[in-house]
């Protein structure tokens, strides 16, 4: 009190000692535009307008810590009665340093809501707000009031509010002593001590949405999940040396990708006839400045959903299905690809100056394949490309490029290695006829991944595995020698006798032959988790139909379920605010996959992480579970579409949105990505990525929980 007396004393003192009257901030009430009927709850809008430098105190803070919290006084008026308290919108947190409290302010725009009942056709609502605001610039605060109305025509006949006995009834958990605001007694309308931020729909009126009404008061309307600054990466101590480095790691990761691993050979092939040394150094450039120049140029003119599509869409999936099954039946030997004659003539123009054309063009051709597997690893760089930070994306693409680089460079500058296997019928052609078919069989990944997104239906789990165990069968019929091939020539196919090595690796290939059979009846599969299609794509699951069948207890059907799909039996949602107002309902913090279709690491994730026992346990029993599919196409109509903030384009599909909401929110658009949400869509706790420790994965649930029984007591 001394603190509030001391502050109200020395703005009067600042008011007399200027000579002009100082209006630095006004708050000025919104029509309600809106049919209401007699008996709705209607939403009163009051928006702050505040001069530049200046910034109005909001509420939801300790109001006896000294800065004057917002207050709204309604004058009696037996038309409507006030339900629940002010709520602030998007207001932001600050430790004022006078004080030295915590506080919550607006600077530059405010708005403020308070529900009220209607209770008759016709109201007339009066008050009077009184307020603080401050500049840090100017050196002074000054109180600010005015008057505010609403005019409300409500269709129906007048009812009466009820007193506080009646609401006591309908409440039993109002504490003794507790009086219920009526309508005949004038209200000072403040805020809860934690507000968030909230957008609020204008008119409840359906009996059945009252708990749902109980949980907007209490949490406000779901807007989206909110990451606190401590929850995330300190950026501002890594020097771009532990960035660079980052980012080198993350390019060997890329390496064993499926879709970068099968490039190897066609740079063996390129560059083992006659290409001199330094066109392989010319080779691995090429890839550094492919990449470096793709994450400085076009992630801040398209943005980062840039990478998203390229690795869903159905076009580029499409193309490179068909690139890899032409490399395939090539190295079967079905037809030597070649450049057309005025093109190679050109290159073999430029060979005498280095060749760089044909150098460029393998090397532009890797980047354009491999980027459906490396884009989502370089995400994160795209985004702050995107957001205009240029230097560090600059840097990081470098490292990552570097790494991927130098194995493709070791291979084509020292080519002898290969040369020294036999020319003809021998090992050479053998290695790549193992290859021609493993590119046939990775080549189906790219069909899948735009099958899903689009929901096709055409190429299922089990026919996925059909086609790998024919083509693994053939692989290791082939090493036994049971057919041969147009390379196959000389002695090598004369004589039947299998050599040691191949033999052992006709045993591994057949091994490998088993493993896939109980795939077609449902078996997991976990080896190759990244490369199947899901696992709810399977007709005929005889490996689920087995199991004890184990579902967690969900709100309402979900949205979307007819084609979207939790792994191992688990129900859930794929809708943000749907799975958020369940989470409410049953006082639970909600688990968000951010997923996707052509998602590889997230498939593993399921596959190896989510299915233990102690993980599942915990997302069935103790979470709400959403599942975000930031690259599903499906378009909602047109009443759901709207404009993001983040990058101002219009967000029409599933997938748009669900990845707007990861990128607007979380500042982060790779997948997978795990985030643990409260009952006021505050992040819990730092989110997950892909990192298949089951520990460190129980660790983060159990983490969450904690946090999140110490917000939320049950």
């Amino acid at each position: 009190m001394l603190k509030r007396i001391l502050v109200c004393a020395g703005l009067l003192w600042a008011l007399a000692s200027q000579a002009q009257i100082l209006e630095p901030a006004r708050l000025v009430s919104v029509p309600v535009d809106k049919k209401v009927k007699v008996g709705d709850v209607v939403e009163l809008v009051f928006k702050a307008d505040i001069d530049k430098t200046w910034y109005i105190y909001s509420v939801g803070f300790d109001a006896d810590c000294g800065p004057i919290p917002m207050s709204i006084t309604i004058e009696k008026n037996p038309g409507f009665q006030l339900e629940g308290d002010l709520v602030a919108v998007h207001d932001k947190a600050k430790h004022d340093k006078i004080f030295d409290c915590d506080v919550r302010t607006f600077e530059g725009t405010g708005e403020f809501r308070q529900k009220v009942k209607i209770l008759a056709p016709n109201v007339t609502i009066k008050g009077a707000y009184e307020g603080q605001v401050c500049s840090e610039v100017e050196g002074k605060c000054v109180l600010f009031d005015g008057d505010v109305s609403f005019t409300i025509q409500a269709e129906g006949k007048a009812m009466t509010a009820p007193s506080a006995d009646d609401k006591k009834k309908e409440d039993p958990k109002q504490p003794a002593g507790a009086v219920a605001p009526t309508a005949n007694a004038p209200s000072v309308v403040t805020a809860p001590a934690q507000q968030q931020e909230v957008i609020i729909d204008t008119v409840y009126s359906d009996d059945k949405n009252a708990s749902a009404a109980e949980l907007l008061a209490k949490y406000g309307e779901i807007k989206g999940p909110i990451l606190d600054p401590d929850l995330k990466e300190d950026e501002s101590k890594e020097s771009l040396w532990l960035f660079f480095f980052i980012a080198f790691a993350t390019g060997l990761t890329a390496l064993i990708t499926p879709c970068v691993f099968p490039m190897i050979p066609m740079t063996v092939s390129f560059f083992t006839k006659g290409n001199s040394r330094g066109q392989a150094l010319l080779y691995g450039f090429f890839i550094v400045l492919i990449y470096t120049l793709i994450g400085a140029a076009l992630a801040p003119l398209m943005g980062p959903e840039t990478a998203n599509h390229l690795a869903t869409e159905w076009i580029p999936n499409l193309i490179f299905f068909a690139v890899f099954i032409i490399f395939g039946v090539s190295f079967l030997g079905l037809f030597e690809i070649t450049l057309p004659g005025s093109l190679v003539n050109k290159v073999d123009q430029q060979a005498e100056k280095g060749g760089f054309i044909g150098v460029f063009f393998m090397a532009f051709t890797l980047v354009l394949v491999s980027f459906s597997c490396t884009g989502p690893l370089v995400s994160s760089l795209l985004v702050a490309s995107a957001g205009g930070e240029f230097t560090k994306p600059i840097v990081g693409m470098l490292g990552f490029s570097l790494s991927f680089a130098v194995p493709f460079t070791l291979f084509a500058f020292f080519p002898s290695l290969l040369k020294s296997l036999p020319k003809s019928g021998g090992w050479l052609n053998s290695v790549k006829v193992i290859l021609g078919f493993i590119e046939i069989a990775l080549a189906f990944k790219f069909l899948s991944i735009a099958d899903q997104a689009f929901h096709w239906g055409v190429l299922d789990r089990e026919v996925n595995i059909a086609i790998w165990i024919v083509v693994v069968a053939l692989i290791g019929l082939y090493l036994m020698k049971a057919f041969r091939l147009p390379g196959d020539t000389g002695k090598d196919v004369e004589d039947k006798r299998i050599p040691v090595p191949r033999l052992m690796l006709a045993i591994g290939t057949f091994t490998f032959l088993v493993y896939l059979i109980p795939g077609m009846w449902g078996a997991p599969l976990k080896a190759l988790a990244g490369y199947l299609p899901p696992a709810y794509t399977h007709d005929f699951d005889l490996y689920s139909a087995t199991r004890k069948s184990e579902t967690n207890e969900i709100c309402e059907a979900p949205k979307y379920a007819e084609f979207l799909h939790l792994p191992h039996n688990l129900s859930g949602y794929f809708d943000y605010e749907q799975a958020m107002a369940c989470a409410r309902q049953q006082n639970k913090p909600l688990f968000i996959d951010f997923t996707g279709h052509g998602c590889t690491n997230c498939r593993e994730m399921e596959a190896v992480v989510w299915s233990d026992p102690a993980v599942l346990n915990k997302l069935r029993n103790d979470f709400v579970v959403v599942a975000l599919y930031v690259d599903d196409k499906t378009e909602l109509p047109e009443s759901e579409w709207y404009t993001s903030k983040y990058d101002q384009k219009v967000k029409k599909t599933i997938g748009k949105q669900n990845a707007d909401l990861q990128i607007a929110n979380l500042q982060h658009n790779a997948q997978p990505f795990y985030v643990l949400v409260g009952l006021d869509e505050h992040v819990l706790v730092k989110p997950y990525g892909y990192d298949k420790d089951v520990d460190e994965f129980v660790k983060f649930l159990e983490l969450g929980e904690k946090k999140f029984a110490e917000l939320y007591k049950k």
